[in-house]
C-alpha cells in the first residue's frame, strides 16, 4: 500500500490534504516525498506518520532523544551511507546490527551496511531531524563535507544560504582552493548550524591541537564538535569567509573587519567579521544579526510591570538624556530599539548615529558613523541637529565632545537616548563628570539611567521545580518572599540543546534623576552616595530584580548570581 494511503486509512490526514500532498510531492505518493510533503504542509508530524507506515511494514520507530547509542560502532560503520542516505547505528542486539533510518520505502542502502560491516541489519524508524543532530554532534559540523561527499539528499535550495553580494577573487591559488565546492558546503554547514543554533557569536580559533569552533548561544560559549580532518582545511575556511566578506585574504599579519549579508530561508541574515592574527594561526569571530528572528518590544525584553511603567513614563519626555548603560552583549541595542519603536509616530522625527548600524528600523533615520573619514559620534550629532529631529539616539558616548553635544541637543529641546559602559546606573553620572563635563550640565539633563544585564530564560518545555534551601541561594536571596512562590530549575531536552535554557531576558535598574539625585550629581559625590538616595526612593538594584525573575519562575538562582553583583550595603543594613 503506497504512503498517502496509509496515512490516508491510519486518519493521519483527510482526502482533501491526500490531494494537496501529492501535488506538493509533484505525484510522488508511494514513498518518502509523500510523507516529507505533508510534514511541511502541516498536515501531520514525521514521527506519526512514520510510525503509521512502521506499522504497516513491520518496523519499530524509536525516538532517538531517549534512546542510548553505541557510538563504537561509528568505527566500523561506513560513513559515506551516513551522510548521504541519512542513516545511524545504534546498537548491537543478539548478533543484529540496529540501524536508524527515516526512510522505511528504501532498505537498499541497508544491504550496503550488511556487506561493509558483515552483520545482519535490522532497521529502525526514527526523525530525520534527529538522526540528522546525531551525525552533527558526533561525527561534528560539515564531517560530510569533509569526507568529499558534495553530493547529498536534500536538494540544493535546502542548503538554505545565499550570498547577496558579488563574490571577487584574485585569481590565485589560494582563492581557488577557497572556492572549490567542498569548502563552500564546508563554510555553509559552519554558518547553518550557527544560525538554527540562535548564536550571536562564532568563534573560529587557531589553536596547537587543531581548529576549535565554538557558538555563543545565550551568552555562554559551546564547543561544536568537529572531524579532526578539518584541521587540513583550516586556511581555506578563513579564505573562504574572507572573500564572502571582500576581505584581503593574502593579509595574513594585520587585523581586518568586514561585514557580508546572507539569505537563509528567505531570512536576512547580517553577519561582521573580525580576523586577528594569532600565534598558531589567524582566529575569526563573526557576530550573526539574524533580522528575521529579532523583535523589539518594550514589553517583551524582560521588564516587570512598575519598571516598565516608570520607564514608559521617562521616555514620552520632551527633552533631556535617557541612558542605558552595561557592559557589551548586555542587551543596551535591543533596549533603545524598542525605546525607539515605542515612540516612533508619524509625527516625530527620529534620527540615529550608530557604529555599527545593526538593524535597520522602518520609519527611523539611521547614520552609520565612519570613523577613518572623520564622520564620528561628535560630528555626525552636529550635523543631525541641523536637520530638525525631536529624538535622536547617539550610539555611545565615548569622549568629551560627544558628551558635551548630546547634553547641548537635549537643552535645545531635543530628548536624547545614549549608552554608557558603566557597571550600574549610578556610576553614569560620575561618569560623565570623569570625562570633563561640568557637574551642574549632567545635573540637569540627565532624566533617567537604565543598567541591565541579561539573564538565560528557563526552557519553558523543561523546566523543574525545586526546593530551594539555604545553601542553594546567597545571603540576600528575599527568603521572606519566597513562600507561597515555586522555584524552578534546569534540566535539559532537544529544544534547549541539554542546557535547561532557550533564550534571555532582561534585568533593570532604573534610576530617576529626582530632586535629591541632581543635587547629589551636582555636589560631586560618589556613586555610593547616589544608589543609597535612589534605594531610598524605591529603585530595584540589579541583584533586586534578578530575584523577581528567580522568584516568578523563569529564571535561576545560578543566573542571577553569574550576571549581578550582591547588593554589600542592603546586607549591611540587614
Amino acid at each position: 500500500m503506497e504512503a498517502g494511503e496509509i496515512l490516508l486509512r491510519r486518519g493521519l490526514i483527510d482526502q482533501r490534504q491526500l490531494t494537496q500532498t501529492r501535488q506538493q510531492a509533484n505525484g510522488h505518493g508511494d514513498g518518502i516525498k509523500l510523507i516529507e510533503s505533508a510534514v511541511q504542509m502541516g498536515f501531520v508530524t514525521e514521527e506519526a506518520a512514520l510510525r503509521a507506515v512502521g506499522d504497516e511494514v513491520g518496523i519499530d520507530f524509536i525516538d532517538l532523544t531517549s534512546t542510548d547509542v553505541d557510538l563504537s560502532l561509528l568505527k566500523s560503520f561506513p560513513q559515506r551511507l551516513i551522510h548521504r542516505q541519512t542513516l545511524f547505528p545504534i546498537r548491537h542486539d543478539h548478533g543484529q546490527l540496529i540501524v536508524a533510518t527515516s526512510n522505511p520505502f528504501d532498505l537498499y542502502p541497508l544491504d550496503e551496511v550488511s556487506a561493509a560491516t558483515g552483520f545482519s541489519v535490522m532497521p529502525i524508524l526514527a526523525s530525520r531531524v534527529e538522526i540528522a543532530k546525531l551525525i552533527k554532534r558526533h561525527l561534528g559540523v560539515g564531517s560530510e563535507t569533509v569526507d568529499g561527499l558534495v553530493a547529498q539528499a536534500v536538494k540544493d535550495e535546502e542548503d538554505g544560504i545565499e550570498l547577496l553580494s558579488e563574490i571577487e577573487t584574485d585569481g590565485s591559488e589560494l582563492s581557488e582552493m577557497a572556492q572549490e565546492a567542498s569548502v563552500v558546503r564546508l563554510v555553509n554547514e559552519i554558518l547553518l548550524e550557527a544560525i538554527e543554533s540562535r548564536a550571536s557569536d562564532v568563534h573560529v580559533e587557531s589553536q596547537p591541537s587543531g581548529v576549535v569552533i565554538r557558538y555563543r548561544i545565550d551568552g555562554l560559549l559551546q564547543t561544536q564538535p568537529v572531524p579532526p580532518e578539518i584541521n587540513r582545511f583550516q586556511s581555506a575556511i578563513i579564505s573562504r569567509l574572507k572573500i564572502m566578506a571582500r576581505l584581503n585574504i593574502a593579509e595574513k599579519r594585520l587585523p581586518q573587519d568586514g561585514r557580508m549579508k546572507l539569505k537563509v530561508s528567505g531570512r536576512e541574515i547580517d553577519i561582521r567579521l573580525s580576523i586577528i592574527p594569532m600565534i598558531h594561526g589567524e582566529g575569526l569571530v563573526m557576530r550573526v544579526l539574524d533580522k528575521g528572528s529579532m523583535k523589539f518590544d518594550l514589553r517583551q525584553i524582560g521588564m516587570e510591570e512598575d519598571t516598565y511603567q516608570a520607564y514608559r513614563k521617562m521616555i514620552d519626555m520632551p527633552h533631556g538624556i535617557i541612558l542605558v548603560t552595561g557592559p557589551t552583549g548586555s542587551g543596551k541595542t535591543t533596549t533603545l530599539y524598542s525605546s525607539l519603536i515605542e515612540i516612533n509616530t508619524p509625527d516625530v522625527k527620529i534620527i540615529t548615529t550608530e557604529d555599527p548600524v545593526e538593524y535597520q528600523l522602518e520609519g527611523i533615520n539611521q547614520i552609520q558613523v565612519h570613523q577613518k573619514i572623520g564622520l564620528t559620534f561628535g560630528h555626525s550629532l552636529r550635523s543631525i541637529l541641523r536637520h530638525d529631529p525631536d529624538i535622536v539616539l547617539v550610539g555611545e558616548i565615548r569622549d568629551l565632545e560627544t558628551a558635551e553635544n548630546a547634553i547641548q541637543a537635549s537643552l535645545t529641546g531635543h530628548l536624547v537616548f545614549s549608552t554608557l559602559h558603566t557597571n550600574d546606573a549610578a556610576s553614569a553620572y560620575t561618569r560623565l563628570v570623569d570625562m570633563g563635563v561640568e557637574p551642574f550640565l549632567v545635573a540637569s539633563t540627565v532624566e533617567a539611567v537604565m543598567a541591565q544585564r541579561l539573564l538565560r530564560r528557563l526552557c519553558v518545555h523543561c523546566k523543574q521545580p525545586i526546593q530551594l534551601g539555604p545553601e542553594d541561594a546567597p545571603a540576600d536571596f528575599p527568603w521572606e518572599k519566597l513562600p507561597g512562590k515555586q522555584i524552578f530549575g534546569p534540566t535539559g531536552c532537544r529544544e534547549c540543546r541539554q542546557t535547561g535554557y532557550r533564550g534571555r531576558l532582561g534585568i533593570y535598574e532604573l534610576l530617576i534623576t529626582t530632586n535629591d539625585i541632581r543635587q547629589l550629581a551636582h555636589d560631586r559625590v560618589s556613586s555610593w552616595k547616589i544608589v543609597e538616595a535612589a534605594m531610598a526612593d524605591g529603585m530595584l538594584s540589579l541583584r533586586q530584580d534578578g530575584w523577581r525573575k528567580v522568584l516568578s519562575g523563569v529564571s535561576t538562582v545560578e543566573e542571577v548570581v553569574r550576571n549581578a553583583k550582591s547588593d554589600f550595603s542592603m546586607l549591611i543594613k540587614r
